[in-house]
Order: structure tokens, then sequence, then C-alpha cells
């Protein structure tokens, strides 16, 4: 293992010391309440280290982390995946970072799962082949894939709604897909992937592959509600839950002109929380922290993908203000004390990641305004400890997978 990798290991270890118990109690409490030769249609790589372009109608082998049981515990995996096809790209995966969302999944927390299954949307590479109708990407551009991978890009619900909203979307990993190998889609923890060219966004030379990766997951998805809040300066945003969605989130509309009080349950996260250009950090021990800031915010995303009471944190919104849940915790269920939340007159909704508009659009930004993720760099063979941290929330504040070492 390289000095880097050792290096960032450790930090891994480091991070699970000083977890805050006054985290888990308060959370139960709540509870309660072309530039190539085309050939055969395919274009062959010149920017990556396989030798030979893909043949028509070939699978395509790969290699990743999988789950092979709702114990959610990864091992190395050689697999197949399908054809490129006309309106393919193939990547070769450069870096993939570490979602929440990849650990309920994978235990099965939001739905009995078909193993082995390959984890991971938020993916960054090189294209490598590209399909006889593809005009949108080249052999040797950088690319980035999110949480969607094929679908319809023009249907009515696409246009109207956003591609995720579509029925005709499948997802990165565990979507039913009669055109794989394996019967499902599978995710970015690994060393390639082939995806419609839609559902792929175009990585700038300006920020880096391993920097890119979380903004097509936990970017775009705190991204999205922030454009529909219409923010203007010195709105005040609250975000609840600040780990890889939730620290971005504070980035993003702090860059947007916004004050920005951020909820927490980790008193060790203050000092990064106001380095990120917070107003205000609440850490929240006890439901008694929310009462102070009752009905003083214009807007609030909350992050947190584990149960709680919407009604507690909804209470520090205006009446008529807007309350946009982004965490999906397990069983997908969150709870409400339906008097708590209408005596409070708050508006809330839910968001559900972003459309390919928007997720080109974050990348965008990030760079235009010097955004950037926190991240920490690790080699495929941390990725369980990873997820240990994860959970104990004392990741910061996401961990990327150097996708050479698998």
């Amino acid at each position: 293992m390289c000095e880097k990798h050792q290096h960032q290991s450790a930090a891994i270890a480091d991070n699970h010391e000083g977890h805050d118990a006054s985290r888990r109690k308060f959370i139960h409490a709540t509870s309660a309440v072309g530039a190539g030769v085309m050939l055969s249609g395919l274009v062959p790589s010149l920017a990556t280290a396989a030798p030979l372009a893909p043949k028509p109608g070939e699978n395509i082998k790969s290699k990743g982390y999988a789950a092979f049981d709702d114990s959610g515990f990864l091992k190395p995996w050689e697999f197949e995946r399908r054809p490129v096809g006309d309106d393919d790209i193939l990547i070769d995966i450069k870096f993939a970072s570490i979602c929440h969302s990849d650990i309920h999944q994978m235990k099965g927390h939001w739905a009995p799962q078909q193993y082995p299954q390959v984890p991971g949307h938020e993916i960054v590479g090189v294209v490598a082949a590209v399909g006889k109708n593809v005009t949108k990407f080249k052999v040797g551009d950088r690319a980035g894939v999110g949480c969607m991978v094929d679908g319809c890009a023009d249907c009515d619900t696409s246009t109207s709604r956003g591609e995720q909203y579509s029925p005709q979307t499948k997802f990165t990993y565990g979507h039913p897909d009669d055109r794989s190998p394996t019967g499902i889609t599978q995710g970015g923890y690994a060393t390639n992937i082939v995806v419609r060219d839609h559902f792929a966004v175009h990585i700038p030379e300006a920020i880096s592959f391993e920097e890119a990766a979380p903004l097509l997951c936990a970017g775009v998805t705190t991204y999205s509600p922030l454009l529909k809040f219409n923010l203007k300066k010195g709105d005040k945003v609250g975000v609840a839950g600040i780990g890889g969605l939730g620290h971005l989130a504070v980035k993003l509309a702090v860059s947007k002109g916004a004050e920005v009080y951020a909820f927490t349950t980790s008193p060790g996260k203050v000092a990064d929380i106001k380095a990120f250009g917070a107003k205000e950090v609440i850490v929240v021990d006890s439901p008694a922290a929310l009462n102070a800031y009752r009905g003083q915010l214009d807007y609030m995303i909350n992050t947190l993908p584990v149960a709680y009471d919407v009604a507690a944190y909804a209470s520090v919104v205006k009446p008529f203000g807007t309350y946009t849940q982004v965490g999906m915790p397990n069983g997908f269920t969150v709870s409400v004390n339906a008097l708590a939340l209408s005596a409070s007159q708050v508006n809330f909704n839910a968001s559900l990641i972003g459309d390919m508009k928007e997720t080109q659009d974050i990348v965008d930004y990030c760079v235009k305004h010097d955004i950037r993720p926190e991240i920490q760099v690790i080699p495929a063979s941390d990725v369980n400890k990873a997820w240990e941290s994860v959970i104990k929330k004392t990741a910061r504040y996401r961990y990327v997978i150097d996708s050479s070492t698998i």
C-alpha cells in the first residue's frame, strides 16, 4: 500500500474515536415523537490501459467490490457487464465515492436485494468506447455517472419532472436489467461501467476526478432543492445532518448568499462547519436544543439518513416556509407528529436526487464557484472500514475509492 493510502487508512480508524453517544439518544427521542478510428460502431480507447476495444456485442469484463448477502460486507468479485450499445459509452472508472445509500441498499434496509451486487453511484472516469449513435462524448473525455444509467431521455415524465421520476429509468445498481449478464445493474465500486450517453455528464479539467465524484449524488441531491428555493441573499437556510450531503448543502447555500444554520448531533464537527461558512452551528443533544430557533428559518434541508420526527425539526421553519427531506432512512420511514407539524404550518416535501441537467449544472457550478467536497481517498481494500466510519458518523466527509486499487 502506498504511503498516501496508509495515511488515509489510519485516518479512518482515528475517526472512529470520540463517537457522540448523545446523537443516538436524541435520534431515539425524536423518533418517538470520435477522435479515434471508428471500428464497427465502437471507438477504441487511447486514454486507458485496456489493450483492445470491446468487440460489438461482446460483454465487458469487469472487477469490483460486491455484497453477497445482507450483511453488506464487500468482497472482490469478477463479473461481466452488458455490451456497449449504439447509444452507450464505456467508462474506465478512476474514482467512486461512498454514499450512505450504498450501505442501506446492500444491507437490505430498503427492500430485499439480489446478490452479488456492486454498489456505487458517484462515479468518474475516462470514456473508453462509444456506440455508433453517440455524439455527446468521444473517447478520452472525462465523464461522470450518478444515480441513473439508462432509460428514456425524452419521454413525458423525463422532460416534465426529471429522469429520476420516469418509470423507464434504470438506477445505477440493483435495478432489474434484462440486458445485464447478472440480471441487475451493477454500480461503480468497479473498474468500468456501461451507461447510456444521456445519463453521463462531462467532468471539466478544472476539477479533480476525486473531488468531482461526490457531486454526482451528494452534490446534486442538495443542489436541486436549493434551486427550487429561489434563494435571495440573506435568506435563512437550515441544514440538518452534516455528513456527505449536509456539508455540501452548507457550502452551496452559503455560495448563494444564504445565512446557514447547521444542525448536528456531533460536537466534533462544529469547527469544520463554521469553516464551511455556516452562520451558526447548533449541536442538537436533545429536542430542547431546537426550541430557541422555532419559526426563524425560511427553508430547511434535512439530510438525516435515520428515522426521526419531522415535526421536531420543522418547528424551526417559519409558517409557510419550505422543509425538504432528502435523507433516506431504513425502510424510507420518518415519523410525523401531525399536530405539531400542522401547528408550524410548514410546507413539507421530499426531493429525489436531481435530473440530468441539474447533475451537469452542479458540476459546472462548483467549478465556477470553487466549491469542493471534503474528501478522503482510500484504497478499495479499506471500503468495509470506511462503511463502518460512515455508519458511526466519523467520516470527514466523503470517502472516495481509488479504482486503480481494485
